[in-house]
């Protein structure tokens, strides 16, 4: 029998203890700040019906759906003892679009919006609405892996849905910006923009080639820069003088209200229609928005900016936009979310309006570790290690052992009675920062040594005086 190498699927990872201690460090700073705004929390399965998932995320977003094959023999179907060709030649040369319905109607989850919006429609009856929630779980996505982007990864998710106050957006930011400054992640900036904003863009253009087609090159202007973003929208039909004219609505500058007031000049000289026009709409929202921020006596300005350029490529969200860029990291964005006014309508739920966003952990993860953020206590599960000298030093210690985690001290005795050194070293490997020693002559006199292995110092100590040192 040949051995077969261990491997895991590209684009997913292994945790270790330490990892994993700082992974859970940052979930519970997201968890708490979550919790603080009201947020309840809410699990969904990792697999949904593809009829959930597909059409919308666009059509990038369905090609980078992960689906999972019906169990059992998918060729083939079988009803009673008639066993029938599940696939035929025709459905072949048709293409994947007419095999894939045959053989698999399941994938897994690509985000966390999608299975929440479905969940509110399963369970409307039993909500209270406006109903918050928070998620935090992985999710899943076909994509070509690199840094700060992976296959499988975790989203922190807060949504509301059954409003349409623009508190709600504005609360948004000031999560956002409490959870990075909880971790130490200063240097950021929260970017937000209106889709009504882009939408009026669209018809100063006048109408040229499609929305969707200039959000989606928009979207790419900070990746391919202007001249490629002038060569897609050319290829999707947009002329060179309507390219030119976005470039200079996209290169509006100032103060958040000084963009505002210079937009809203813009639309008017380009025709834009008020009546109905949602560009004008746009930047009464983030106005509002605005507002609301000086109301919470909001200080951190210069995080904050209007973002002309922000398009955000989910094609569901209709209001505010956000994004999140940590500015002394290379790295893409760390947190992105927006307003949909109908995400439950495809679930037969019309006119529920929602707005939420998502940190990506893994990428908040890479940025704390760069930057030396994590504290150093994270890593360390175990505080203190007992060490074991013999047998009859073995058994008198597992009382005290007994004590120091009654205490609240996360506390191991070496498992075997073996060389100090040995021991040392397996504390150190650990991050232990303490190790209690009770030879025989310790153990005549009621007392312990207590040694700080960062420094090397050594304590002779009672055992109620152990605990106040550890517990303290």
């Amino acid at each position: 029998m040949s051995v077969q190498k261990p491997s895991i699927p590209q684009g997913t990872r292994d945790f270790g203890p330490a990892v994993v201690a700082r992974r859970t460090y940052i979930f519970g700073v997201i968890r708490r700040v979550f919790e603080k705004f009201g947020y309840a929390p809410l699990e969904t399965p990792t697999l949904e019906n593809l009829s959930v998932l597909t059409g919308k995320y666009g059509e990038e977003g369905d090609q980078l759906l992960f689906k999972v094959l019906n169990s059992g023999n998918f060729l083939k179907k079988q009803k009673g003892d008639v066993i029938k060709e599940q696939v035929t030649a025709d459905d072949l040369l048709a293409g994947a679009k007419a095999v894939l319905p045959k053989i698999a109607e399941k994938g897994l989850r690509y985000d966390l919006t999608v299975p929440f919006a479905r969940y509110v429609v399963m369970n409307r009856g039993t909500l209270v609405f406006p109903f918050k929630r928070y998620q935090i779980q992985p999710v899943w996505r076909a994509d070509r892996p690199q840094r700060g982007r992976y296959r499988e990864f975790y989203q922190c998710d807060a949504d509301v849905v059954g409003t349409d106050s623009l508190l709600c957006e504005a609360e948004i930011v000031l999560m956002m910006s409490e959870v990075l400054t909880s971790l130490g992640l200063t240097d950021h900036t929260i970017k937000i923009n209106h889709r009504r904003v882009l939408g009026a863009f669209y018809q100063a253009l006048g109408g040229e080639g499609t929305e969707v087609d200039l959000f989606t090159a928009i979207d790419k202007l900070d990746k391919i820069g202007r001249e490629g973003v002038g060569k897609e929208l050319a290829e999707r039909g947009f002329s060179a003088e309507a390219t030119e004219k976005l470039f200079d609505l996209l290169g509006v500058a100032g103060s958040f209200d000084e963009k505002l007031d210079r937009l809203l000049a813009a639309f008017v000289t380009a025709g834009v229609e008020p009546d109905g026009a949602d560009g004008y709409q746009g930047l009464q929202d983030l106005r509002r928005v605005l507002e609301y921020l000086r109301g919470f006596g909001f200080e951190k300005w210069d995080n904050l900016e209007f973002d002309v350029t922000l398009a955000r490529g989910l094609s569901y969200y209709t209001g505010c936009i956000f994004e999140i860029k940590i500015n002394n990291v290379n790295m893409g964005s760390v947190s992105g979310g927006g307003r949909y006014d109908n995400l439950t309508g495809a679930f037969g739920l019309p006119g529920v309006s929602g707005v939420g966003f998502s940190f990506g952990v893994d990428r908040l993860y890479d940025c704390l570790e760069e930057l030396s953020l994590f504290p150093e206590a994270v890593a360390a599960t175990t505080r203190c290690l007992i060490a074991n000298f013999d047998a009859e030093s073995e058994t008198a210690v597992l009382p005290v052992l007994r004590r120091l985690r009654a205490a609240g001290v996360a506390t191991e005795l070496y498992p075997e009675s073996t060389k100090l050194a040995k021991q040392f070293k397996y504390a150190d490997g650990k991050g232990i920062p303490y190790l209690l020693l009770q030879g025989s002559e310790e153990r005549a006199a009621g007392q312990f040594k207590l040694k700080t292995l960062a420094t090397g110092q050594e304590q002779t100590l009672t055992l109620d005086e152990v605990l106040t040192e550890l517990a303290g």
